[in-house]
């Protein structure tokens, strides 16, 4: 006898092709039937009648690592469908931590991660420490994690003892699982490396099958040539690519989505093993400190902190974004573009706009952000609403860009409740099946197939990703008419809506719309 089985509803697989009337049999946690009117026993069936059934979401940018040892429940994502999280992106991960180095490291990544606790760790204890969660984690090892074990936050190339440790280092986290390598070219240290650096690393993990994910060296002015960047990668060294959260950011760049997509759509029409990912929103969020010039945090965060509080500095900063903009954003309209979200040693500001900020206080804008750094240690993250509409609508709308949330895996209550970050955390899944779907920008079978056998393909997953016999277990059943998300920019700490079923590995995690506890998530280690 099955273990389940989900009965009456509108099977869509994953793979883009139209949905179907089809029940589907798990057991042992794989899915061992789907067929048109099922009359195999089951343990449990589930009534799907009235809603659709799609394969689990793969949510394929996020930094959860950061908050899933806090909320394994993962409510925020598992309750949009969500079963698959892509970790350690940006360049951002939390291990390797090598002796008399974990502080440092705590230190750089308090703005994403104020809550969690560091330790030395090696990546394979890291891999085998990492809690039972209610979703599947597939981890990498990040770029700025590997330069601030070897090279610390110095502005310089690695010389060729550092990056022979670099080498080693990603070596040992692809062996004891890790999924390949990111990158944040965009801010320090990562952005000290120059392409020979990157190409060394990647040739790495062409030797272990490993990928490499960028956030790529500027989203704004330049994002030309980092995007051609990342392409390179993949030219010389034949590794799969991962361009995240493609963007436009800055009024200078508005509506060159169509030049940038053609860029990445001939690379892939070479052949080249080229992906890219977006979230469906006009905003970003950040670190505070990344707004600003990148000679800001050479030599880390404590030298910041002393510079900022120089008046020559911030006439210096001052200059730089006159001229510029904010470093990987562009110009914005105002400081009022840009607000609090999560601030551990302010967190009564959270929510307020600098332009509030500076009026209420009296001072210059500027003044007003360094003041601010200074005063929450460097530890302060923002969003900054830097894109256009008809970018994002363009970016999200290809069928072939694939969907990251860039967001944590949260809770309305508890220790990740904190703040009011960015609405996309809970919302960015139900917003492509809900809103892009019923505004026209994606029809549903397209909007599964980039959240699920589209995404599972660019990781390389041979059995997940599509709802078919063999395949795990990772099932969604939700109301199209009724998936929706509900949080906002003022009250981003709601869950999402619509979807009444999850299962993960075989197990009902979600069930009519209510979390059961469980937690069959499992660590995808990168295959030998």
């Amino acid at each position: 006898m099955d273990e389940l089985l989900i009965r009456g509803g509108h099977l869509i697989d994953g793979t883009g092709a139209p949905g179907r009337e089809a029940d589907v049999s798990v057991h042992g946690g794989r899915i061992v039937a789907v067929e048109r009117r099922s009359t195999r026993a089951a343990h449990r069936v589930i009534d799907a009648r009235g809603q659709f059934v799609a394969p689990g979401l793969i949510d394929i940018h996020t930094h959860s690592d950061f908050t899933l040892p806090l909320n394994p429940r993962a409510e925020s994502k598992i309750r949009q469908g969500v079963t698959l999280e892509v970790v350690g992106n940006c360049g951002f991960s939390a291990a390797p931590a090598l002796p008399g180095r974990a502080g440092v490291l705590r230190e750089y990544l308090a703005s994403s991660a104020p809550w969690l606790p560091f330790g030395e760790t090696s990546f394979a204890d890291y891999v085998a420490a990492f809690p039972p969660t209610s979703v599947n984690v597939i981890l990498q090892v990040g770029h700025h994690t590997l330069r601030i074990m070897t090279a610390g936050m110095e502005a310089r190339p690695v010389t060729a003892g550092e990056l022979a440790s670099m080498e080693r280092l990603l070596a040992e986290a692809l062996a004891a699982g890790a999924w390949g390598l990111s990158s944040g070219l965009f801010t320090a240290p990562g952005c000290y490396a120059d392409a020979g650096e990157i190409h060394a690393l990647a040739r790495v993990l062409r030797r272990h099958g490993g990928a490499y994910s960028s956030h790529i060296r500027d989203e704004a002015n330049h994002v030309d040539a980092a995007v051609a960047e990342a392409i390179a990668v993949a030219e010389a060294t034949g590794v799969h690519v991962q361009i995240a959260h493609l963007k436009l950011s800055g009024v200078d760049n508005w509506g060159g989505a169509a030049r940038l997509l053609d860029t990445i759509a001939a690379a892939r029409r070479r052949g080249l093993p080229v992906d890219c990912d977006a979230y469906p929103y006009d905003t970003a969020t950040n670190p505070l400190r990344n707004l600003l010039p990148r000679f800001v945090m050479e030599n880390g965060i404590r030298a910041m902190l002393e510079r900022l509080a120089r008046r020559d500095v911030r006439e210096r900063v001052r200059a730089e974004i006159a001229r510029e903009g904010l470093t990987n954003f562009g110009r914005i309209p105002s400081w009022d573009a840009v607000r609090v979200a999560v601030s551990p040693h302010l967190p009564q500001e959270a929510g307020h706009t600098f332009g509030d900020i500076a009026r209420r206080r009296q001072v210059d804008p500027l003044d007003a952000v360094c003041d601010f750094i200074v005063a929450d240690r460097g530890e302060t993250r923002i969003l900054v609403t830097s894109m256009n509409d008809k970018d994002v609508q363009q970016i999200t709308g290809a069928p072939w860009v694939l969907v990251g949330s860039d967001g944590n895996a949260l809770a309305t209550s508890g220790v990740t409740s904190q703040g009011k970050p960015h609405p996309r955390y809970y919302g960015t899944h139900a917003r492509v099946l809900g809103a892009c779907v019923r505004d026209g920008l994606l029809t549903l079978p397209a909007a599964i197939h980039k959240t699920t056998g589209a995404s599972a393909a660019a990781l390389g997953l041979s059995d997940r990703g599509v709802l078919r016999e063999g395949y795990w277990a990772d099932v969604t059943v939700f109301d199209p008419g009724r998936i929706a998300e509900r949080g906002t920019y003022d009250d981003p700490h709601q869950y999402a809506v619509g979807v009444s079923t999850v299962v993960v590995n075989g197990q009902v995690v979600i069930d009519g719309g209510d979390h059961t506890g469980a937690v069959p998530g499992r660590v995808l280690r990168r295959p030998a």
